[in-house]
């Protein structure tokens, strides 16, 4: 698709040629993991094996790199998935990273245990602040891991200026896209590197896949990171594929309802009497308010607050919800409730991104608000 066309048609059309053999409109789901080659060494199309490439992965991954305005797409089983790709193969033994001070429970879990062990070394900031983020630098820094909006306090940071601080450190700007959507926000337009998406979230939208997803800004990166995807093979299966890629038509209208919902949300909570603080960039006290309305669409989907009352008042009103499911996961056509201190971000328990004992997290769907709105009420009576 030409860059000319607007989101939502690339939403649709890109890596979505329609089948040359029967005309079909939907990407067939290619459910096989060889292929005949015409010839030894002969690949046809270029496929030989589908852990290499898949013709569904190979539209998803085409799909994405268009959306996010990227050179190249890649599809993984997992968001972690991608983000351990990622790592591996920006660093060595010895490398650093900045990491925020509020992240994705898992993600913090990814550094803590896992990659430390290999002789890799972070430190936290907080990432709203690019002088902070400027003081945490250090010789060996190789990449600056950025959320915005962060999971779950919905912080906001400037990309265009931590781009700047990186490019002076000589680092890559690492930005998690998945609370905004490429349709609200596009991190590789504001300077950032890499893209990284659960997209298990928004991108699937309904609740029924697991994967995750790398867009690079530039081609040398990418041809790094499809070495790695093949050689660590953490790739996404043929039909989970398929099911982001449909998950993405309808991309843009979903967002717009989610954001509108949430909106509304924000709002009627910031009068609730039994609520003490609520986090959304959309409110225009939110400290990262004008940085989001500068660089987003819109303010997304995601809302969190703090209940007045304590933890254990927080953990009832998350029971008594009836529209709002209690789950962990997010970017669901359905609303969900979660409290992160003992769900999501448990991991996160003791460290420098120990969220509020008192906090709950929403991902407000698609539903009436109304409906939405009524069962918050009677939740925090």
């Amino acid at each position: 698709m030409s860059d000319e066309h607007s989101f939502e048609t690339i939403a649709i059309h890109a890596g979505n040629t329609p089948d040359s053999l029967t005309g079909a409109v939907v990407p067939p789901i290619y459910q096989v993991s060889t292929y005949k080659q015409d010839g030894v060494g002969g690949l046809r199309g270029g496929y030989e094996y589908s852990r290499s490439a898949n013709p569904t992965r190979s539209a998803l991954e085409e799909n994405l790199a268009a959306l996010e305005g990227g050179r190249r797409g890649f599809a993984f089983a997992s968001g972690l998935a991608a983000e351990d790709c990622l790592l591996r193969t920006l660093l060595s033994p010895g490398d650093h990273v900045v990491i925020p001070n509020d992240a994705y429970g898992g993600t913090f879990r990814l550094f803590a245990k896992v990659v430390s062990r290999w002789g890799v070394e972070w430190s936290v900031a907080d990432t709203s602040d690019p002088a902070a983020v400027r003081a945490a630098l250090r010789p060996r820094t190789k990449a600056i891991w950025v959320e915005t909006p962060s999971n779950p306090l919905l912080g906001i940071s400037d990309i265009v200026a931590l781009a700047e601080v990186a490019r002076t450190a000589g680092a890559k700007l690492v930005v998690d896209n998945t609370f905004a959507s490429p349709y609200l926000q596009q991190p590789l337009a504001l300077g950032a590197d890499v893209v990284v998406h659960s997209t298990t979230k928004y991108m699937g939208g309904h609740s029924d896949v697991v994967g995750g997803a790398l867009i690079t800004a530039d081609d040398t990166l990418g041809e790094e990171i499809s070495f790695h995807q093949n050689a660590m093979g953490a790739i996404s299966g043929p039909f989970d594929a398929w099911l982001v890629l449909r998950g993405v038509k309808t991309l843009a209208v979903r967002m717009d309802r989610h954001s509108e919902n949430a909106t509304r949300v924000a709002e009627m909570l910031v009068r609730h009497p039994k609520v003490s603080k609520v986090y959304y960039p959309g409110l225009h006290d939110h400290p990262g308010h004008e940085v989001a309305a500068k660089q987003m669409k819109s303010f997304g989907g995601m809302v969190s607050f703090q209940v007045a009352a304590g933890e254990q008042a927080a953990i009832e009103v998350c029971g008594r919800t009836k529209v709002f499911t209690l789950g962990e996961s997010l970017g669901g056509v359905e609303s969900l409730i979660e409290h992160p201190g003992r769900m999501t971000h448990a991991s996160a328990a003791g460290s420098a991104l120990e969220v509020p004992e008192d906090l709950i997290r929403l991902s407000v769907g698609i539903e009436s608000a109304d409906d939405l709105l009524t069962d918050l009420q009677q939740a925090l009576a």
